[in-house]
């Protein structure tokens, strides 16, 4: 009977993983770099002091910080060959990774560039306004900003569809 019982919930947790949606959100103005599995993980791309930057990752109620750029010190022992190369790497056909680009949907993409040349500008103003005919949200100007906000959502459910349904 308790088998049967934790069985269920394990299933039920993995459904309720695979229908959770997945955020990726890359906003230039407010500095906002993150990919979230919404209410279950974050990561956040910062800033740091001494470093690059550093990525924050948050993971339920606990915070963690990774430093993808600092150096680490190997040992003699933790030495690995290099030079064996693994030939039955698998690559994945276009077709597949072009299926699986499908299943993301755009929520949210604006664009305010300035190109720093007046006539360039000039050129893409026109190209711009006819891409807004269609409900976009691109802006060129003539004060130096640039700005780019992209929110992108998928669920991992969709993901693994699109590999089976080959």
């Amino acid at each position: 009977m308790t088998l049967s019982i934790v069985i269920v919930i394990c299933l039920l947790l993995i459904i309720a993983l695979l229908l959770v949606p997945v955020i990726i959100c890359i906003d230039t103005v407010s500095k906002q770099y993150y990919i979230q599995l919404q209410g279950i993980v974050k990561a956040n791309l910062e800033g740091h002091d001494t470093e690059v930057f550093r990525i924050k990752l948050n993971v339920l109620l606990m915070k963690f910080y990774i430093y993808p750029l600092k150096k680490k010190r190997l040992s003699k022992r933790g030495k690995s060959k290099k030079n064996d190369v693994d030939k039955n790497k698998r690559h994945l056909p276009f077709i597949r990774v072009l299926k699986m680009l499908k299943t993301f949907k755009v929520k949210d993409f604006f664009i305010n560039i300035d190109t720093g040349d007046l006539i360039l500008n000039a050129k893409l103003y026109p190209v711009f306004a006819l891409l807004n005919y269609n409900g976009g949200k691109y802006h060129i100007n003539f004060q130096g900003q640039n700005q780019l906000v992209l929110l992108i959502k998928n669920r991992p459910i969709y993901i693994i569809k699109s590999f089976i349904n080959f």
